[in-house]
């Protein structure tokens, strides 16, 4: 499909999905099986993996609106038996696995290498010799940049990672390049900034903040805002980002490419505290000092230049910060049992 700067309709994303069969890697976790969702609902043939580790966000209630829908396979990719077969007769590969948790990083760095970077190799190696028509997009982190040296961070920013975490994410990202670059496996690297929504996991604060905001005001709790509350970040709904991966997919002119998935409106934690409190109706928030760890990780301001892909596929993010914190806490406040 070439849409190059025209707005892309749900029906030319039905036209392409339709009958495809598309794999997702990581596909019982937050995104991925947002992605699922959404997918099915196009009429693709979905193969959802995941190794289900714990703490990382793998449930099954997440695809329960489609689970009599996809194929489920509990395998790590990691497996290189595993992968070689999976990967056959796909058209499309959403790759989402990987170690999530920057906290652990900072402690233990071998998950992070075994899994983002060998774990990526082992998927990338199964398309070449398998699947090679087969077409890979990858969904990294805003964190591959590091500290922003001017804002919003465009594709072109250096990148200087602030952590094993974001430089195993950066690696993966160099060894599919490499995999389309030399051996035409087509790709698509996706750099995602703080995403939020209904289906991740609710248990810990590792990762997710917004979500775990809202978690903090639906239990009607103190939300802490660190230092004075003012540094900025970009915050996107997940069916945003879902709608950005399926677009950058189907796009000829997005393989090859490293395109930013964010929001280019910056919100600054206290605005953040003070709508995910009105969103759940119930919780406060207060400011708190840094600890001496937070603030060495902490990065400063950051929101994304997002101009290459708007100009490529038309994507841009639809949902306000209000509207999808509300549609948040709705959710989880249905289904709290699920999460908690």
């Amino acid at each position: 499909m070439v849409r190059i700067g025209g707005e892309m309709t749900t029906d030319d994303l039905r036209a392409e999905f339709d009958g495809k069969s598309v794999m997702i890697t990581g596909g019982l976790g937050f995104i991925g099986s947002n992605l699922a969702i959404r997918l099915v609902e196009l009429g693709a043939r979905v193969t959802v993996v995941d190794a289900m580790i714990p703490d990382y966000g793998g449930n099954l209630f997440n695809i329960e609106p489609i689970n009599n829908d996809v194929v489920i396979n509990f395998c790590d990719i990691r497996d290189v038996h595993a992968m070689n077969y999976l990967v056959q007769g796909k058209d499309y590969v959403f790759h989402l696995a990987g170690q999530v948790c920057h906290i652990m990083s900072l402690t233990n760095p071998f998950p992070d290498i075994d899994i983002n970077v060998k774990g990526t190799a082992v998927l990338m190696e199964a398309c070449r010799r398998y699947s090679p028509s087969a077409k890979v997009i990858y969904s990294g982190t805003r964190g591959q940049y590091g500290s922003a040296i001017t804002l919003p961070v465009s594709e072109d920013a250096p990148t200087n990672p602030r952590g094993i975490y974001e430089i195993s994410n950066l690696t993966a990202e160099k060894i599919i390049k490499v995999y389309s670059d030399v051996h035409g496996v087509r790709s698509v690297l996706l750099r995602l900034t703080n995403t939020y929504g209904p289906r991740s996991q609710m248990k810990h604060s590792r990762y997710g903040v917004v979500n775990w905001f809202v978690r903090l005001a639906l239990d009607d709790e103190t939300i802490s805002v660190f230092g004075d509350g003012r540094i900025q970040r970009d915050f996107l709904y997940v069916d945003d980002c879902v709608e950005a991966m399926l677009m950058t997919a189907v796009e000829d002119a997005c393989a090859g490419e490293v395109l930013n998935v964010g929001v280019d409106r910056p919100t600054d934690f206290v605005e953040l505290a003070g709508a995910v409190v009105q969103a759940a109706g119930s919780g406060r928030w207060e400011f708190a000092p840094f600890s001496p760890e937070r603030k060495a990780q902490e990065p400063g301001n950051f929101y994304s230049d997002i101009s290459k892909i708007k100009a490529l596929v038309g994507w841009e993010p639809t949902t306000s910060l209000s509207a999808g914190l509300a549609k948040t806490a709705e959710y989880y406040r249905e289904h709290k049992t699920m999460y908690w």
